[in-house]
């Protein structure tokens, strides 16, 4: 009645046919040969297109615009160049000079140089005393006794004394704040809404809201005041060559 066995041996699968043994033939799995490929004929119109990668999405592209290049100028030769917004770190083209990108929060007091065309802003509790900042925009909440070098917008939205030159883009002081500079300001416009002592040179404009009061000499390429506000010293408007 047996119908196969293995060889106590060599361990070799047998069939029993018959009552006589046969071994049983061992199956091999072969990899076909790669065919010719199959002839094309432009008349059959089989030809294959090229596959066009998948863009960004219609959404995609509006909620992710890219970014235009920003300008920033050397530290060293003044030369004014553009970088990606991204950019942490750049050097510049005219004199190959190192110039950093990166952004400072100051929430603490702050005792080291600071050397960026990126962004400071000074929190409350923030200050910065005795060192040079340079600087794209500075924002002051806290408190600022240093000479300023800001290729942006300085914008002081807090009560206090800044002591050395200031040179700045574009002067901003907000409504509430009270600051008295100890040192020359140099800035290509200004906005005033609230309480200034300032020694300032302006290239453009002077603008002074109805909350503002400037105390000081003040010397501009045009003046803007508004209705309320108050300027107590001498006003020396002048074309833009002459301000500068």
């Amino acid at each position: 009645m047996v119908i196969s066995t293995l060889c106590r041996s060599c361990g070799q699968h047998m069939d029993i046919r018959d009552g006589k043994p046969f071994v049983r033939p061992k199956h091999a799995t072969r990899l076909a040969s790669p065919g010719k490929p199959p002839v094309q004929h432009p008349s059959t119109g089989n030809t294959p297109r090229p596959v066009k990668k998948a863009g960004p999405g219609l959404l995609r592209k509006f909620f992710h615009r890219e970014r235009p290049p920003r300008m920033i100028d050397c530290f060293h030769c003044n030369h004014l160049f553009g970088v990606v917004s991204e950019a942490q770190s750049s050097q510049c083209p005219k004199c190959g000079g190192y110039i950093s990108l990166r952004d400072y929060v100051i929430d603490h007091a702050w005792r080291r140089q600071i050397q960026t065309r990126g962004d400071v802003k000074i929190l409350k509790d923030g200050s910065i005393i005795g060192v040079k900042v340079q600087c794209h925009h500075l924002t002051v909440l806290g408190k600022l006794v240093a000479p300023v070098d800001c290729s942006g917008v300085l914008c002081i939205r807090s009560h206090g004394k800044i002591v050395g030159n200031v040179t700045c883009g574009e002067l901003r002081v907000e409504r509430g704040a009270r600051v008295e500079f100890q040192g020359d300001v140099h800035a290509q416009s200004a906005y005033i809404d609230g309480d200034v002592k300032v020694q300032l040179t302006c290239t453009g404009t002077i603008t002074l809201e109805k909350k503002a009061h400037l105390q000081g000499l003040a010397r501009a390429g045009s003046l803007v005041m508004k209705s309320g506000a108050k300027h107590t010293g001498l006003m020396d408007v002048v074309s833009p060559e002459t301000a500068g």
